[in-house]
């Protein structure tokens, strides 16, 4: 997804993860990524969540992956590592070590056929998620900093009714309220994708936030015409949203279980 500025993308009993798989090859120093707990709740058991806080170093990339920074700008080629740092931990939860994440003709990352991942960055932050494929069929995770979708962007993000419900908001909590709308539709975005291929529009999709006022909730995601994704699902879709950091993170998940009786969580 698209509007034009660069910032603008649109795009239970937890598992035990067995750390004792992680390669340790001697020549990476310890990875920095960490398994994330608070984002992690986001999501139905069996995700594993991983986060990281600063740049990512590049030097700690696999080769298969390194041969895609060409001729990033430190930002991206920061960010770029913080996200293979994330997934490679994530990974390794499920006994896959040593295995270069690649990117696919359309920039998707190209997970290992047995899994289904997500991964998100902005800020100095990153974050990503990984589930079995027999357990889930698609996992979006998105991130945004709150504040950064800016009241110029609103018209070309928001639906009529999601501008209704910001501007009834007192002015104070507009900035959260935009940025959870942008994030929800990227996390739905990333989530659908590895499913149907459809790009997106923002005005495509209609958030709907469950609760407000707190930490974290719940929102609805309602497409606003036809979209392949609805054949597969139900429609709305349901998220999880955190505010935390100063950034909102959202997550969305569709099960195995649930997409055969049409139905996302």
């Amino acid at each position: 997804m698209q509007t034009g500025r660069e910032q603008t993308k649109l795009t239970d009993q937890r598992l035990e993860i067995p750390f004792a798989k992680v390669s340790t090859q001697s020549q990476f120093p310890a990875n920095p990524a960490h398994v994330s707990p608070r984002v992690q709740s986001l999501f139905p058991a069996g995700v594993v969540v991983v986060e990281m806080v600063g740049p990512g170093d590049p030097s700690m990339l696999y080769p298969g992956e390194a041969e895609y920074l060409g001729r990033a700008v430190p930002k991206r080629i920061q960010e770029f590592s913080a996200g293979r740092l994330c997934a490679r931990l994530a990974l390794a939860a499920f006994g896959i070590v040593e295995f270069a994440l690649r990117v696919a003709q359309d920039r998707q990352p190209v997970w290992p056929v047995s899994v289904v991942g997500s991964i998100s960055h902005t800020a100095g932050f990153c974050v990503a998620a990984v589930a079995e494929k027999n357990r889930l069929r698609a996992i979006g995770v998105d991130c945004e900093v709150v504040g950064h979708v800016g009241a110029d962007l609103w018209a070309s993000i928001f639906t009529p009714r999601e501008a209704l419900w910001v501007d009834s908001l007192p002015e104070p909590e507009r900035p959260g309220a935009a940025a959870l709308i942008f994030s929800a539709k990227e996390a739905f975005y990333k989530c659908q994708y590895p499913l149907t291929g459809e790009w997106l529009d923002f005005h495509d999709l209609d958030v709907e936030p469950q609760t407000w006022g707190g930490l974290r909730g719940g929102f609805l995601v309602r497409a606003t015409r036809p979209l392949a994704v609805t054949e597969l699902t139900h429609d709305p879709a349901m998220g999880q949203y955190l505010f935390h950091d100063g950034l909102v993170t959202t997550g969305m998940a569709v099960a195995v279980e649930a997409s055969a009786r049409r139905d996302i969580i």
